[in-house]
């Protein structure tokens, strides 16, 4: 039973509809969790219009997961009144108010299907990997469908204010959650940790109603009903930022996730090749580099976070298990990446990868068609059928990549093992993508920023002068990081 019994509404005073363009800019998968089809992992579409379907409660889980970050840090356990009062109670309590706040399902506005696929790699071959079961081979390869980045959903919020609440408080907490939308911290769908799922929404549009006042009333009741040409009693703002627009000065706005972000320039030094499938493969090679759009439709080249992910976790093995046992080892690795064998209970030993990567567009590449022929290995001579051709990425001096790394709650220990990888990527003895054998996937390094919860707000910087010397902006901090690892594996 409730708690206040007596209550028969909520005595709204205000209602606040907030309306904005929400743009994805990266590829994003909102899956049906049907696998019986074609593709394995196929989009949520709206059985009417056939348009990408945004499910309202996505949204408000996003933005409440990302609020409560904000106010108590990563995986943090808090119960918190002032979310509750925005977003209800919590799962499993009956006694929780209902949600302030009311999210619709939107639809895709010129949304268009980009197809992924994706396998997984046997860590010591470093081919797909392969299980036999029953004397069957059961592979790891799978494809998903996504969103190309571009698309728009218009959102539609309402934000219901009651008496005697505190209302300016409830609406300092909206502003801190979509501040996130804003700036394209919060990430919606499937792979949000591998650079999928990026949003920003722009023209925000908000309408007060004041439900005190008749003509608040009615102008809230004509709003769905444009026939009525009813439009006194509201008021309407658009253009510009969603504090202004609420009229709300964010009083104590403190950031407490704790994280060490990397983001590092790279030169492509040579080609770099990462296998694209499905609709790239009939534009006329063999083999072409992954493609992907990006807002104003324009298909670039990319460094997936897929592909990024597990180049670093394979080297991260290499790395502690040099200095470490195989169990010191296995544990940090899954730490940060995620266990990739989940025995037992699921509930209690899945667990998504603290570090986050980023999928990232290759600037200014130069593509090349390469035609290459294979040797038949007894004679010695050009085999019968093995002439072939690709496409990779060529790189120049301004043929710039990003690399862009977030490991959550971060020990010093682990920031040492992120800097060990990015001093293997920075000399080009990480390549990233296939055909590593022939020298493809080397980066050189240009600069970096290295942001940590002891240097939040002043990034540690390393860069090249003349292009040879390596600068570094604090050389003790860097090395006692690595130090620490090490001194984290010997105990």
């Amino acid at each position: 039973m409730s708690k206040h019994p007596l209550a028969t509404s909520r005595q709204i005073s205000e209602r606040w509809l907030i309306e904005g363009d929400l743009v994805l800019q990266t590829p994003t998968h909102l899956g049906n969790g049907d696998t019986d089809g074609i593709v394995d992992m196929p989009l949520l579409l709206d059985e009417v219009t056939g348009k990408a379907l945004l499910p309202g409660t996505s949204l408000a889980g996003a933005l409440r997961n990302y609020l409560h970050e904000r106010r108590h840090g990563f995986e943090k356990q808090a119960s918190d009144p002032w979310i509750e009062a925005l977003f209800g109670g919590q799962k499993g309590n009956d006694d929780g108010d209902q949600s302030a706040l009311i999210i619709d399902d939107a639809l895709g506005e010129a949304s268009k299907i980009e197809l992924r696929d994706g396998v997984r790699i046997d860590p010591i071959t470093r081919t797909a990997k392969v299980d036999f079961d029953n004397g069957v081979p059961r592979g790891y390869k799978y494809d998903l469908q996504l969103l190309e980045a571009g698309t728009t959903f218009p959102i539609r919020m309402e934000l219901l204010l009651s008496q005697g609440n505190n209302q300016q408080q409830v609406k300092q907490m909206l502003v801190l959650a979509l501040q996130g939308l804003e700036v394209g911290e919060i990430a919606i769908g499937l792979r949000k940790r591998r650079g999928f799922g990026v949003c920003r929404v722009t023209q925000w549009r908000v309408t007060r109603y004041d439900l005190t006042k008749p003509a608040g009333l009615l102008a809230w009741l004509a709003e769905d009903h444009p026939d009525w040409k009813y439009a006194t009693g509201s008021e309407r703002r658009s253009g510009q930022s969603i504090a202004s627009l609420l009229n709300v000065t964010l009083a104590d706005s403190s950031d407490k996730r704790s994280f060490c972000r990397i983001r590092a320039q790279f030169v492509v030094d040579g080609s770099i090749l990462i296998r694209a499938g499905f609709d790239e493969q009939d534009r006329g090679p063999d083999t072409v580099h992954l493609h992907s759009a990006r807002p104003g439709g324009t298909r670039k080249p990319v460094l997936s976070g897929t592909s990024l992910a597990g180049a670093l976790r394979h080297r991260a093995g290499r790395i502690l298990r040099t200095i470490a046992d195989d169990k010191q080892a296995q544990t940090m690795i899954d730490s940060i990446f995620g266990p990739t064998e989940i025995t037992g209970d699921k509930k209690q030993k899945a667990r998504s990868s603290r570090l986050v990567v980023n999928e990232t567009v290759i600037e200014n590449p130069v593509n090349l068609v390469q035609n290459r022929i294979r040797i038949d290995r007894f004679t010695g001579s050009v085999h019968g059928t093995g002439l072939f051709n690709e496409q990779p990425v060529f790189g120049k001096n301004d043929t710039l990549v990003t690399v862009d790394l977030t490991l959550r709650n971060p020990k010093d220990a682990e920031i040492g093992l992120l800097l060990l990888l990015l001093k293997d990527l920075w000399t080009g003895d990480l390549p990233l993508g296939g055909e590593a054998g022939i020298g493809r996937g080397r980066l050189k390094g240009v600069s970096a920023e290295i942001e940590t919860p002891q240097h939040k707000g002043k990034p540690l910087t390393i860069s090249l002068a003349d292009g040879k010397r390596l600068i570094a902006s604090n050389r003790d901090a860097l090395e006692h990081y690595v130090a620490a690892l090490h001194a984290e594996v010997k105990r």
